[in-house]
């Protein structure tokens, strides 16, 4: 049964690439912003070598989701490959070093009373950790519903983060985030937003209460494992807070030609530099 629900979600990532081969997002090859923030407008201008690129990223996606045992982990396929064009877009503009491999990806798509998170090692194609994570007491009871970038709002934030140094605070082992997605997270360092380990996010919380208790829009985890992922994915790595269906997310970060220009310098197949 594993292999076969294997065989179907990479057999959707494929199909999805070919129905809409720029995007995974209607933002995906949505012009940069004037802003200035987030990831340069980029077009591969050669269609053959596009194509190439193109192939090989689904090929890849593919590959690391069924090796990684992604769907094992109930990750939606479309969600991991939504995460990787954006962690191969932070590559490309220098956001995270070349030799970053760790991923983070959480889905507010989900319920609280559910494991959310996903930490994968992209180098070697294996699934670190999957832990339930918190929302904002203003995003949601169950569900996350409603989120903001502003100071005070006690709700979480979408869009890709980078990770910052740790520290000991209030929680115990804390880790600083850094939003990079403009309009939507980049107040996280004045916010405090910020892992870390709390009680409420527990399956005993959940059994008592019906959902996962809430942070003041930190993406707080078990406290008997918090230290442990925080280890994990410190020190310049991307995590991604994935939109649920009905809420709006546009991000520069998921223009599709970028992102497939760093994968296929980190593939060694870009001849051009």
């Amino acid at each position: 049964m594993n292999s076969f629900r294997t065989a179907f979600a990479s057999a959707f990532i494929s199909l999805s690439s070919i129905l809409l081969p720029a995007a995974t997002s209607p933002a995906a090859n949505r012009p940069a912003s004037s802003s200035g923030s987030g990831a340069a407008a980029v077009r591969i201008e050669n269609e053959a070598r596009r194509t190439l690129y193109l192939a090989s990223f689904e090929q890849h996606v593919m590959r690391s989701y069924a090796q990684s045992k992604l769907v094992t982990a109930d990750l939606a396929p479309d969600v991991y490959r939504e995460a990787l064009v954006g962690f191969y877009n932070l590559q490309q503009r220098g956001v995270i070093s070349p030799s970053q491999h760790v991923l983070t990806i959480i889905d507010f798509n989900r319920s609280s009373r559910l494991k959310r998170l996903w930490v994968i090692d992209l180098r070697e194609q294996r699934l670190l950790f999957h832990s339930l994570v918190a929302h904002g007491k203003n995003t949601g009871e169950e569900f996350a519903t409603a989120f903001s970038n502003r100071e005070g709002s006690e709700m979480s934030s979408l869009g890709f983060y980078v990770t910052g140094h740790t520290y000991t605070g209030k929680h115990g082992l804390s880790l600083k985030l850094k939003g990079v997605d403009p309009g939507y997270n980049t107040n996280a360092a004045t916010r405090a937003v910020v892992v870390h380990g709390a009680d409420y996010v527990s399956e005993d919380f959940v059994r008592e209460h019906g959902r996962l208790g809430r942070s003041q829009g930190c993406p707080a985890l078990p406290s008997n494992e918090s230290s442990d992922i925080i280890r994990a994915i410190y020190g310049g790595s991307v995590v991604y807070a994935h939109a649920p269906r009905g809420v709006a997310y546009q991000s520069n970060w998921l223009q599709l030609d970028p992102a497939l220009l760093a994968f296929a310098r980190s593939q060694g197949i870009d001849s051009h530099g």
